[in-house]
């Protein structure tokens, strides 16, 4: 059976981390655009690189946006991820270079190279494709696919405006250019990714069974497990890993709504909201597959393989 074939747009990032993995398992990647989001740019770069270092391939790193679109960020993840955004273990300085092209540029190159045949992962804020698109209208016309991870299609978010999800509220603007000019994607929103959360012990269980990659992702996702256990979020929440499950086997979704989604760039208190038109009232195209249920089992026989855990 031929690979997937993946380029990935993310922000380095413990869940990041995880899906990352399950690419380099199930897929081929054709590079990494990376984005400030979860922690800031040199931080996520790094990221990147290690994780480039540690499955031991020359995946091109490309470093992109520093900051949002148009106004600065009101808050990170670090309290989440980490201040480096691995959880503040000290790994060594990556061996993995970065490439001289900037992330927006080698978007476009890329999907010009390979027309049609990329599925493009968006894992955290939507600011390095948001600025292809700008510099080439013309690139959902070459991308196989879009799989973006971000939004809370009935509010429930995990920002300071209560209705938004990290990933979109960190860069509206940017969400806002991707969702106009993309006229189909599937969405995987932060709803669906605490239905999928893992339960701990069985995680554990995961963690003690599998390989390198299982010890290294147990180091950099304690923070984060710690900071969800003192919140009451239940499970190990898997965010990116859900998408990047989506993007590798479209067949693993069980249940699923095309919906018109926009997102709410001016609230006081809705900023960076995915505005969901559930009724259809207002008469735009569906362009958004929201992404509602999908095969826990497989789902997680996914995760498994990625971290090296046996059968």
């Amino acid at each position: 059976m031929t690979k997937p074939q993946l380029l990935i747009d993310t922000d380095p990032g413990v869940d990041d981390a995880l899906a990352i993995l399950m690419a380099y398992a199930h897929a081929d990647l054709a590079g990494l655009s990376i984005a400030a989001g979860n922690v800031g740019l040199g931080h996520t770069v790094r990221n990147a690189r290690t994780l480039v270092d540690l499955v031991g391939m020359t995946t091109p790193v490309f470093a992109g946006c520093a900051m949002p679109l148009v106004r600065a960020p009101e808050e990170d993840a670090a309290f989440v991820h980490g201040q480096d955004g691995f959880g503040d273990v000290g790994f060594a300085e990556p061996a993995a270079a970065v490439s001289a092209e900037s992330a927006a540029l080698a978007l476009l190159r890329l999907t010009r190279e390979r027309p049609g045949e990329l599925t493009l992962v968006a894992l955290g804020p939507l600011t390095n494709l948001a600025l292809a698109l700008r510099l080439d209208p013309s690139l959902p016309e070459r991308v196989a696919r879009l799989v973006v991870m971000g939004g809370a299609v009935t509010g429930h978010g995990n920002t300071g405006k209560v209705p938004a999800e990290f990933n979109i509220g960190f860069d509206p603007e940017a969400a806002h250019v991707v969702f106009e000019a993309f006229p189909a994607f599937d969405l995987v929103d932060w709803e669906a990714t605490l239905r999928h959360a893992f339960d701990d012990a069985e995680f554990d269980r995961w963690l003690a069974a599998g390989d390198h990659r299982a010890d290294f992702f147990g180091r950099i996702v304690a923070t984060a497990r710690r900071y969800n256990a003192l919140h009451e979020r239940t499970g190990l929440v898997a965010a990116d890993a859900l998408a990047m499950a989506v993007a590798l086997d479209p067949s693993i979704v069980t249940r699923s709504e095309k919906r018109a989604v926009a997102v709410e760039l001016d609230g006081r208190l809705t900023r960076g909201a995915t505005v969901v038109d559930w009724a259809a009232r207002l008469g735009r195209p569906a362009q958004a597959n929201i992404v509602l249920e999908v095969d826990q089992a497989r789902f997680a026989a996914m995760v498994k393989r990625a971290l090296g855990v046996p059968g």
